[in-house]
């Protein structure tokens, strides 16, 4: 058989390991002390188990040819009597003759073989006649018989004479040493996980913009000194946010002002040949401050809540009909999901009028996805967007006139703002080619 090469095992190992910090912490407890029980009851068995079992069956041995020996001297029952009584006092040993028997001709064996093998080479070495041994017929003792001329003689003997019978106890306690440690490792590591478990869910619940209280931070040093370092991180990007919030804000009341004068004055003004290019242009100039105010704020400060998914996107589909597109919506009765409404809401229109402003029919769908996630569709059949410059569309600002010329009435934050309020509930927007001729967009969202 063709061996694989080392770099194949390795990727297959790592494939086979945990890939959780609890699975792999635990695994550099556990098949350590796996091991080390192993070796040490291998050792244990082999050099002194194996040891002491030898030399006791060796003494039985010994016992057994001096009642042979004795027996053969002086064959009568006043020596067997003699015999038997000096055997069953000093020796533990009951002896009885069973006349005119032979040997048994099938030998058992127990389970553990090295019991057998131990005591027939003891007794071998020790007796010139025949014998016969049992170790298993009777739980607490070995049953031996020599075969003499006048029959054979039996000796049963206790089974601690010929095996170490303590040594279960011994592994026993390694068993339940082993076990001690492992449980208190396992809850050193749990607490261990915890603490970045919580650290983790922090970062998540920041990435999607939920506001989170600080916590205290717990586990070891290090990582005690990552929560004190991401909290403090979070606190930095959060006044960030706040001061270009409030920046935005600011500017974007500062410029209606203006705005809003210019069109008072252009209302009380008497017609003129440029004033509907002029109302045009401040139409556009109000698009413009509020997709920069919606793009800094994004929505953030917004709760979730369960939202009718069809009520969502038949919302988006009544936007875009009004743009002029003829829109179909296919998605299941009753599903909901939770979000932030007013956040998701914008995402879809954005998708959906940027689809209008390109295509004459639009199809809006959403469907479960087999992992529990959230799957909602917006394509439409207008010219598409080349493969190369899908990331591109995301970009704040771009407005990829060679291709499709989106967000042409705007500043090209359509798709920017729909990215980041998908990546605000943890999931992501992609771009793709529609089997309607234009541009498909996936909203997926985890479960």
């Amino acid at each position: 058989m063709r061996l694989l090469p080392a770099g194949v095992w390795a990727r297959v190992l790592k494939r086979r390991l945990p890939t959780s910090l609890w699975g792999r912490s635990l695994l550099i407890i556990v098949l350590p002390v796996l091991v080390m029980q192993v070796a040490v009851t291998w050792a244990f068995f082999d050099m002194h188990w194996q040891t002491v079992t030898a030399r006791l069956s060796d003494g039985l041995a010994g016992d057994i040819a001096w009642v042979a020996e004795s027996w053969r001297d002086e064959p009568t029952a006043e020596n067997l009597m003699v015999i038997s009584g000096r055997a069953e006092r000093t020796m533990s040993l009951s002896v009885a003759l069973q006349e005119e028997a032979t040997l048994p001709g099938e030998r058992r064996r127990g389970p553990v073989g090295v019991v057998d093998r131990t005591l027939e080479k003891a007794l071998a070495a020790r007796l010139d006649q025949p014998f016969w041994f049992d170790t298993i017929r009777y739980p607490a003792y070995v049953d031996i018989r020599v075969q003499q001329p006048q029959g054979v003689l039996r000796i049963i003997a206790p089974r601690e004479r010929a095996v170490a019978t303590q040594a279960h106890i011994f592994v026993l306690w390694l068993l339940i040493a082993t076990v001690l440690l492992m449980g208190v490792a396992i809850l050193f590591i749990r607490n261990q996980v915890r603490a970045i478990e919580r650290l983790a869910d922090a970062a998540e619940a920041f990435g999607r913009g939920e506001p989170r209280e600080r916590f205290k931070p717990s586990g070891a040093r290090e990582v005690r000194a990552a929560a004190r370092a991401f909290m403090d991180m979070r606190d930095r990007i959060q006044r960030h946010i706040d001061q270009r919030t409030a920046l935005l804000a600011s500017v974007s009341h500062d410029l209606r002002t203006p705005l809003t004068r210019l069109r008072l004055e252009l209302a009380l003004a008497p017609p003129f040949k440029r004033a509907k290019a002029m109302q045009s242009d401040m139409d556009e100039m109000e698009q413009m401050i509020d997709e920069y105010l919606a793009f800094a704020r994004g929505e953030a400060g917004e709760a979730a809540q369960d939202v009718s998914i069809p009520d969502l996107l038949a919302a988006a589909g009544e936007d875009a009909r009004r743009a002029g597109a003829e829109v179909e919506v296919s998605v299941p009765a009753g599903l909901t999901a939770s979000l932030r409404p007013m956040a998701f809401k914008r995402a879809l229109t954005n998708l959906a009028g940027n689809a209008a402003a390109h295509g004459e029919r639009i199809r809006l769908s959403g469907r479960t996805l087999p992992s529990g996630g959230l799957e909602l569709v917006v394509e439409d059949d207008g010219p598409g967007i080349p493969d190369d410059m899908h990331e591109e569309a995301f970009s704040p600002f771009s407005r990829l006139d060679a291709s499709r010329n989106q967000n042409h009435k705007g500043v090209g934050l359509g798709l920017a703002i729909a990215r980041d309020v998908a990546r605000g509930h943890g999931g992501d927007i992609t771009l793709e080619r529609s089997d309607m001729g234009g541009l498909r967009a996936l909203i997926r969202l985890p479960g």
